[in-house]
């Protein structure tokens, strides 16, 4: 018996829909007006809804931009996760431009917004701080996980954070000019950096081929080569057992 699929509640659907509109309309307000000039009501005019409908969803206006920073944040992690981790020559730099690009986009912009309103609005400061700490973990992750970096190996976990800090560092410079033509120089020479120390922490496998140097045996005396023989001190000569005096030579016949 064919299982029955359960039906869809068209009320949820349009609920849902609603707040995905509103979430990427306060991204949009964010990065072209600021916060002080996203409201609600100008949220919900971009996003097709009544103030009251907006307000049904998020009833602050901290609830609703915080909730569509990290909407949007979630939705870029998702898309770096699917992307399969890149192989051979070229991998570090399609890794390297993929990360950048987040920092060169509408979220990062709508974010920097978030970032200087939390500097000086208490109602904010926390949620978004809290916010940064998890987007900045995820960023992190995904950046190991796709360069196939060992962070046991000392100095790789700076690189890659400092790989994350120039991504934003390109996204401020990006803000009020087009800086594409740098940013693609810089991408490259960082990308070739990276590259240099992610090969010298990779571990070397073993040469199968190579001689393993053994330890030198030592070799038993032949017993068939001749041992010289090396001189000793003469040994006393021994007392005569009887007590005799030792005889005095003869005296010799030619007169002397």
């Amino acid at each position: 018996m064919t299982p029955r699929t359960p039906l869809r509640d068209p009320k949820q659907d349009r609920s849902r829909a609603t707040r995905r509109r509103l979430l990427e309309a306060a991204v949009a307000c964010l990065a072209e007006h600021g916060w002080a000039g996203s409201t609600v009501a100008v949220v919900a005019e971009r996003a097709g809804v009544s103030r009251g409908a907006a307000q049904h969803h998020f009833p602050t206006r901290e609830d609703l931009f915080t909730a569509a920073v990290e909407h949007v944040a979630e939705e870029r992690s998702a898309e770096l996760r699917a992307l399969p981790a890149p192989r051979g020559e070229g991998r570090v730099r399609a890794v390297v431009e993929a990360l950048v690009s987040l920092y060169t986009g509408p979220l990062f912009r709508a974010a920097l917004q978030l970032w200087v309103a939390a500097s000086y609005e208490d109602q904010l400061g926390a949620r978004v701080t809290a916010l940064e700490t998890k987007i900045g973990r995820e960023t992190h992750r995904m950046a190991v996980e796709l360069l196939g970096a060992d962070e046991s190996v000392p100095g790789v976990r700076e690189a890659v954070q400092g790989l994350l800090d120039m991504g934003r560092g390109l996204g401020l410079a990006n803000l009020l000019t087009d800086d594409g033509h740098r940013r693609e120089r810089v991408v490259a020479q960082w990308s070739h950096i990276l590259e240099g120390i992610l090969t010298t922490a990779a571990p070397t496998a073993p040469d199968p081929t190579a001689v393993t140097p053994t330890a030198v045996m030592r070799t038993a005396p032949d017993p068939t080569t001749a041992t010289t023989v090396t001189p000793t001190t003469a040994s006393p000569t021994a007392p005569d057992p009887t007590g005799a005096p030792p005889t005095a030579p003869a005296p010799s016949t030619d007169g002397s």
